[in-house]
């Protein structure tokens, strides 16, 4: 079994759900007493928050770039960035370490390009439905990515950072997705990303009959699938 990294804390509350679906999968596999070997580095989110709506991004290209070095010298064979949002830093922190950094974005667009899915909603913070670093990340995979309204995105962007990333879970704001959700269908999406780590807390398949696809849960299998590639012997 390989040794996975993991930057998480970007929310903690999601960090939570990594944890535990990667031991669930390893588990799930190996069976026993088996359980996942990783490394965590926990960032403060509040930091990296801050950070995001001024705009510096190169700043937190620096931190997260700091702790995946720290995460790698302490015995991670491979990285997950526990965010969608943080990958648009992706790029500078590959290029700071020596081991593979598995991509969020490109793990979700492989999944709906194996279900044979073209056109898709996309739901997430606002740097992530409106930037290219992620959309097109996508749309280089062959997915036509369909992104809220304005005011849909406000609110989305909202309920994460002022709801679900404090570990508050509203039905109203379920209500709320959920008519968005619909709005994107109408709009001719066969499927929905929930492309925030968090949204998965919020709103799950068995709320809508358009299939969802967690990007927690794929990142989550992405990272069991490489630590066992080869068997459980394998380092």
């Amino acid at each position: 079994m390989k040794t996975i990294g993991l930057l998480g804390g970007m929310s903690w509350e999601s960090t939570v759900t990594y944890y535990q679906a990667i031991n669930q999968g390893v588990k799930s596999q190996l069976g026993g007493l088996h359980s996942a070997k990783l490394v965590l580095a926990s960032l403060n989110f509040a930091e990296i928050e801050q950070l995001q709506h001024q705009g510096d991004w190169a700043t937190t290209a620096v931190i997260l770039s700091d702790a995946a070095r720290a995460v790698e010298r302490a015995g991670a064979q491979g990285l997950l960035i526990c965010t969608n949002t943080m990958h648009k830093v992706a790029d500078q922190v590959q290029a700071a370490i020596n081991i593979p950094l598995l991509h969020i974005a490109d793990a979700t667009a492989g999944v709906l390009v194996c279900d044979g899915v073209r056109r898709v909603g996309l739901l997430g913070t606002a740097f992530t439905m409106e930037q290219d670093f992620y959309v097109g990340r996508l749309q280089a995979a062959g997915l036509d990515v369909i992104i809220p309204h304005a005011k849909q995105r406000i609110l989305v962007h909202q309920v994460i950072y002022e709801e679900l990333c404090q570990g508050r879970i509203r039905d109203a704001s379920r209500a709320a997705y959920l008519s968005v959700i619909s709005d994107l269908q109408a709009r001719g999406a066969e499927a929905v990303i929930l492309g925030c780590t968090e949204i998965g807390l919020l709103v799950n398949q068995a709320d809508t009959a358009l299939s969802l696809y967690d990007t927690t849960a794929i990142h989550a299998h992405a990272a069991v699938d490489f630590m066992l590639d080869g068997g459980s012997d394998a380092e």
